[in-house]
């Protein structure tokens, strides 16, 4: 029998539906009652009661896309009976099947509710946004996308905002959260379909009400949030593909999305980028996670930390509290090259490896690559000899660093790597990397530029 099923292209249920019309395809195309009739012997002969039997209706669902609850022993039936007993072929569908239902299972899986979850209070320095934002909403109610990178706050200046404008909303305006595991180190994204199913049912639709696939559950999510002044806040967006089934329509409701990635394909959204603190906020940061001690006092000492830190908030509280449990410790130990590993240990670390594991395979060794660079950063040529690529295709992949906010380019072609992605790189490279290309990458700069421009990367390398 040939090979019919490659388990290695199938990723998701609509695939492995797809990929069984062809199996149909290739027995013959027997119609929905022939393999009804076939699945019926089957189940005879195994001695299964006839109460078990499936309809033909329901054989000739194992065939339509967009099924999320799939029934794995009654697929594998309509798969024997199409290889014709083909116990070999039946285990090679039943692995994937097993496989695909692993990971259906998992995007089905979401956090969702009707009520806003408890958050940390706003940042020092977020008010403004927040103003600002909520501002927006007010005055034309719609979509914001809050954009950043790992550790920025995003997900608590969504919040924030989002009390605001349910404290000012009328009595039994509908509010939903969900998190959408864009940047889930440990599973998939959660699945658009689980999410809309979830948002139905807490809108007072009950199950048998709930509408088959996509489009059908998007149109009526919609139907019932026109004309209120909802609140969805939607945190941790993986693309926008993800996305646009989940937003509420038309004005006047309210939406908040979070994401680690641009969301430039979102039409009439107001995106807005969560940058790192501003010194001053950052240091005030530092020192209220700190609480009491020398760090309440010396603020040169608490400014230099942050600088060092990049003043993102994540790597701040997680140093803040460091400093807090370790009274022994004096500022002077808080180092850079102290404060960089302790931040990458204390949740940093984590945060960009869940972001890095979401880019392609070359952007993700450019990422460690650059690490060879000096600080100050790079442009597209440097790159390009140390990828040992053409520009127009690095150029591509340092977009998508920037996209998923790993590297930033402060002025046009000029890119500079965050200190904190720097350090994770930096840890990478050795890892990920084996010397030889290393080596090949550091010689192909020193061709590029001379001896004066990798010195730096040389030395980090030996």
């Amino acid at each position: 029998m040939p090979q019919v099923l490659d388990p290695g292209k199938i990723r998701t249920m609509d695939e492995f539906t797809a990929e069984l019309r062809l199996l149909k395809a290739w027995a013959g195309s027997p119609s929905i009652t022939e393999i009804t009739r076939r699945v019926h012997e089957d189940w005879r002969r195994a001695g299964r009661p006839r109460t078990e039997w499936p309809a033909r209706s329901t054989i000739g669902n194992c065939f339509r896309p967009g099924r999320r609850r799939p029934n794995s022993d009654l697929l594998l039936a309509v798969v024997r009976v199409l290889v014709g007993g083909d116990e070999a072929t039946v285990a090679l569908w039943r692995q994937t099947l097993r496989t695909v239902l692993g990971e259906a299972e998992a995007a089905a899986r979401v956090r969702a509710c009707d009520r806003l979850p408890a958050g940390p209070a706003p940042l020092p320095g977020r008010t403004r946004t927040a103003t600002a934002v909520e501002a927006a909403l007010t005055a034309r109610p719609g979509t914001v996308v809050l954009e950043g990178a790992a550790g920025a706050g995003k997900t608590a200046l969504a919040l924030h905002v989002a009390r605001h404008l349910a404290a000012r909303s009328p009595a039994g305006t509908p509010v939903l959260f969900a998190r959408l595991r864009g940047s889930a180190p440990d599973g998939p994204a959660a699945d658009p379909a689980a999410v809309l199913e979830t948002f139905l049912r807490l809108l007072g639709v009950t199950g048998d009400r709930i509408p088959h696939g996509v489009p059908a559950r998007a149109a009526l999510y919609r139907r019932l949030l026109a004309g209120t002044d909802a609140v969805v806040v939607l945190d941790d967006a993986a693309d926008t593909e993800q996305i646009r089934p989940l937003l509420p329509g038309a004005p006047p409701c309210r939406t908040l999305v979070t994401s680690r990635r641009m969301m430039r394909a979102l039409p009439g959204a107001i995106r807005r980028t969560v940058e790192p603190l501003a010194p001053d906020d950052a240091v005030d940061l530092l020192r209220q996670t700190a609480k009491a001690g020398p760090a309440a006092t010396d603020t040169t000492a608490l400014r230099r930390i942050a600088d060092d830190l990049g003043h993102l908030p994540l790597a701040l509280t997680a140093i803040g509290r460091h400093m807090r449990e370790h009274t022994g410790w004096t500022l002077d130990d808080y180092h850079r090259e102290a404060v960089l590993p302790l931040a990458l240990e204390k949740g940093v670390r984590a945060a960009l490896a869940a972001t890095d594991a979401r880019i392609e395979p070359e952007a993700r060794t450019l990422l460690r690559l650059l690490a060879l660079n000096p600080p100050a950063g790079t442009d597209t040529a440097r790159a390009a000899a140390l990828a040992g690529q053409c520009a127009p295709a690095v150029r591509r992949h340092l977009d998508a660093l920037c996209a998923h906010h790993l590297l930033t380019e402060p002025e046009p072609g000029r890119f500079r790597m965050p200190a904190l992605v720097r350090a994770y790189a930096a840890e990478r490279i050795g890892i990920d990397l084996p010397a030889t290309t290393i080596r090949q990458a550091l010689h192909r700069v020193l061709a590029d530029t001379g001896p004066t421009g990798a010195g730096a990367a040389r030395a980090l390398a030996a």
